[in-house]
């Protein structure tokens, strides 16, 4: 994978580390409730399916970890394309059952990360 490629792919992965961080140990904090525009009764009766939620986030982020630190580029390009490929759906069901806005939060980066893997 090309630098441009590999710095798209961390930064994906960064993204779902800080949702993993908002998810499992902010939900219920000012911050959590915030980014995902909840009350603190709503947060507090949530807070045990977001951190399941934020828990297959960081899977996500693991795998694109993974992508970029593997010693084989060829392997790490397909880790790379398989969880942004995730992400990208990832982002599209959020959308289409939560929030328009988790397209461009997720959907989006994991697209342009995956058209970097393929053509940069």
């Amino acid at each position: 994978m090309s630098i441009v490629a590999v710095v798209l792919v961390a930064l994906v992965a960064l993204l779902h580390l800080y949702i993993l961080v908002l998810e499992m140990f902010l939900w219920t904090d000012p911050r959590g409730q915030k980014a995902f525009g909840t009350t603190p009764e709503f947060a507090q009766q949530t807070k045990v399916l977001a951190a399941n939620q934020g828990l297959y986030n960081g899977f996500l982020a693991a795998g694109l970890i993974w992508s970029v630190l593997h010693p084989q580029p060829e392997f790490g390009w397909q880790i790379a394309m398989f969880f942004l490929a995730c992400v990208a759906v990832a982002g599209i069901y959020g959308a289409a059952t939560a929030s328009r806005k988790i397209v461009f939060i997720q959907t989006v980066p994991a697209v342009i990360a995956m058209l970097a893997v393929m053509y940069l």
